[in-house]
């Protein structure tokens, strides 16, 4: 059983990260299964670090895209957004060229936090990162009025 609350397309979700850091970092949406979301970011200029590596801090900004997205399609208000409140990420093996894959999946699906966990992975199926974010379920200033 599918767990979100949301229409969820991968176009729909491209299209509302356009003009994003996600975006320029090459991000795109894969795929969506019942309870996950993966996409995919390509290991080049934009992304690696000055010895010509995956740079952590690209590895992080495609989990909390993946995880964020994926929270905010999961929330059961009308009137909610999904906000991160923390995130951590263990990097296991460098990366030099190629693509990474990041799948996201709840842990934890709650009304007022969700933790989420990305495994991103190289062109191998070999974990390269693996990392979880908190994200706080909020109700959005217009709504409390």
């Amino acid at each position: 059983m599918p767990i979100w609350t949301r229409p969820l397309t991968l176009e729909h979700i491209t299209a509302t990260n356009r003009d994003t850091a996600g975006q320029s970092l090459g991000i795109e949406f894969t795929e969506i299964g019942d309870d996950y979301l993966c996409g995919r970011m390509p290991v080049d200029a934009r992304t690696v670090q000055p010895r010509g590596i995956l740079h952590g801090g690209a590895s992080v900004l495609l989990a909390e895209t993946l995880g964020s997205i994926g929270a905010n399609y999961c929330l059961r208000g009308e009137h909610q957004a999904a906000v991160g409140l923390e995130i951590n990420a263990n990097h296991i093996r460098s990366v030099a060229s190629g693509w990474v894959t990041g799948t996201a999946r709840p842990i934890h699906i709650g009304g007022s936090t969700q933790v989420w966990e990305i495994r991103i992975e190289n062109e191998e199926g070999k974990l390269t990162c693996i990392s979880r974010i908190t994200m706080a379920v909020i109700t959005l200033p217009t709504a409390a009025k």
